[in-house]
């Protein structure tokens, strides 16, 4: 009889101490959601406060940014730095806008087509020395851009392409180093058994590629897409090289040209900024559910 009540009492201190440690467990989970939640919302105030000083100047009077914080809110809001932005003779950022959205749209069409067709060739066409040919691919992203320049300046001058808008759109038919590794990683996750079945009701790989691989591989696409996006709508020094005449001229161009027209009117230049950066803004929320997916499932394959 004493024995059994030892071992009911031996059960009875075990139950106890699992329940401890299972509230010890919660306890500290909770903690570490809550301190891995204060280090994100602590990043992302740090990372935002350059563009709320940004939107703040440019929705303030020249008068309230000399006499005011940069951090203060303006008493009374106003768009006439934007109005005065965008009527501004000496540099017409609509016609900044068209061109930049030209170049962009046509850099992004072609680094999405040409890189997602050759990771389809990297990832599953089996060719010989296709893994020797992948690593002088990525060795290209270990050469800095500042090596290339001058040559790639001289080649464009050489055939008449300077002043163009070609040495910022064709290049980026030939694919890009970065995004065919993003893209050849998400193909190569896609279970090949589709391209058995596939193989087996005749389709060729250009059947395949169109039919199985891309809509299988929207999200990694699209953070393409938006990569390819941003970096060419930011370009500043391609068009800067290439670019002479001032109907030509980017976004990016343009603002430096502000700039340097407006170099002691700090509101005007903040709103300048901001309407450059807007797209990219919208680009990014739009697509952003996208964008996280494709990274993550690149990253994890």
């Amino acid at each position: 009889m004493a024995q059994n009540l030892s071992q009911d009492d031996h059960y009875a201190r075990s139950v106890e101490e699992a329940r401890k440690s299972a509230r010890r467990f919660a306890v500290t989970n909770q903690i570490s959601k809550v301190a891995v939640l204060l280090l994100l919302i602590t990043g992302a105030i740090v990372f935002m406060l350059p563009f709320y000083v940004m939107l703040v100047m440019a929705l303030k009077t020249q008068n309230e940014v000399a006499t005011t914080s940069m951090w203060t809110w303006p008493a009374s809001p106003s768009f006439d730095n934007f109005r005065e932005v965008l009527s501004n003779p000496n540099v017409s950022f609509a016609l900044f806008l068209k061109n930049t959205s030209f170049l962009t749209f046509i850099s992004t069409i072609g680094v999405v087509l040409s890189s997602s067709v050759i990771a389809y060739g990297f990832a599953r066409i089996e060719f010989a020395g296709r893994d020797r040919l992948f690593l002088v691919l990525l060795g290209t992203m270990m050469l800095p851009g500042i090596v290339t320049m001058i040559p790639q300046y001289v080649m464009y001058a050489k055939i008449g392409w300077v002043n163009t808008f070609l040495p910022l759109t064709v290049p980026a038919f030939f694919g890009s180093a970065f995004f065919i590794f993003l893209l050849r990683q998400f193909y190569m996750g896609i279970p090949r058994e589709l391209d058995e079945a596939a193989i087996l009701d005749g389709a060729g790989h250009w059947r395949i590629f169109t039919r199985i691989i891309v809509p299988s591989s929207k999200p990694a696409l699209i953070t393409v897409a938006m990569f390819s996006f941003m970096g060419a709508w930011r370009d500043f020094m391609g068009p800067l090289l290439y670019l002479n005449d001032p109907d030509k001229q980017t976004l990016e161009l343009g603002l430096r040209t502000y700039m340097a027209l407006r170099a002691e009117k700090w509101h005007l230049l903040m709103a300048a900024s901001v309407l450059v950066v807007i797209p990219l803004v919208i680009i990014f929320f739009i697509g952003q559910r996208y964008f996280v997916k494709g990274i993550v499932m690149t990253g994890g394959k």
